[in-house]
């Protein structure tokens, strides 16, 4: 566990490093191109010796990416958004170390102006995670053993399609897409019978819908050093159960301390009825060694 948390504090400062260069270019350019974005590194640890209250010792860690590029020139606009996370929690009493956060997701937008603030638009959203994800369980003997379900593009979501961009500004804007396909890519290895792994039917890799699609952004200061980002996603499939609506929502919540050190919340939802019928829920909360750019 110590090594993997040393590796994603390496990460980050390589990310650091990689992000002053960023902003470096930046300088240079003709200014068309804008860049800029926020690393964070979350650490807790906790531990308990003859607690009467109780308690068990661990220790967490949690590493996340947020990350803007656009460019801007004469009507073209292209908007693009990378963000990244990945934490891990190993408790005294479990044999393994588990996953708290694990996403990869990208959003692109590109944009020609048509009036003020709307735009002939395509857009580009995809999805997965970065390592295996396991179903725990107990042995007959009682030991701790885990299954494999879902791993790096098991599953991975890829959204394209022509629409319409409204855009106030780089932190108010919402896509519309009414013909937007949509791939669900899985392990094969993975499918089960009746479509039970992720609505891709057994023996197959992928998934293919036709929807409508509708993506929003809106990020802003609630007060003096509280920033708000909403990212939110919809989608409806037209050619099987459109009235059962896919739903992504995000905020993330950072309150500065300081330059290098903020109080983050995440908060996702998600409600996918062919992954899980029901909301998926995922929330972060702590204080972070945090560097903006």
């Amino acid at each position: 566990m110590i090594k993997k948390i040393t590796l994603l504090c390496s990460a980050l400062c390589v990310m650091t490093a990689n992000a002053q260069d960023a902003k470096t270019v930046e300088n240079d350019s003709t200014k068309v191109w804008t860049a800029k974005g926020n690393a964070s590194f979350l650490f807790n640890q906790s531990n308990f010796d003859n607690w009467l209250a109780g308690g068990e010792n661990n220790v967490s860690g949690n590493l996340g990416l947020n990350y803007d590029v656009n460019y801007k020139k004469g009507k073209w606009s292209w908007d693009n958004k990378f963000i990244a996370s990945y934490g891990l929690v190993k408790t005294k009493t479990s044999s393994f170390a588990k996953k708290t956060d694990d996403r990869l997701e990208i959003n692109s937008v590109l944009g020609k102006q048509a009036s003020e603030h709307w735009y002939y638009s395509a857009f580009l959203n995809f999805k997965t995670q970065f390592t295996k994800g396991y179903v725990y369980s107990k042995d007959e003997d009682g030991a701790e053993v885990r299954d494999e379900s879902t791993n790096f593009m098991s599953p991975g979501y890829l959204l394209v399609g022509p629409g319409m961009l409204y855009k106030k500004s780089d932190n108010f804007k919402f896509n519309l897409s009414p013909a937007t396909s949509k791939f669900t890519f899985v392990d094969k290895n993975f499918t089960l019978p009746e479509e039970a792994y992720f609505g891709v039917e057994e023996g197959k890799s992928m998934r293919y819908e036709l929807g409508f699609n509708a993506s929003g952004y809106y990020k802003f200061d609630l007060i003096a050093n509280v920033t708000l980002e909403n990212i939110v996603n919809l989608y409806s499939n037209y050619l099987e159960d459109p009235q059962n609506m896919d739903l992504d929502y995000q905020l993330n919540v950072v309150m500065r301390i300081n330059r290098y050190l903020t109080t983050n919340i995440s908060f996702q939802t998600i409600y996918d009825d062919n992954a899980y019928r029901g909301f998926q829920v995922r929330q972060v909360f702590g204080v972070a060694a945090n560097y903006g750019f």
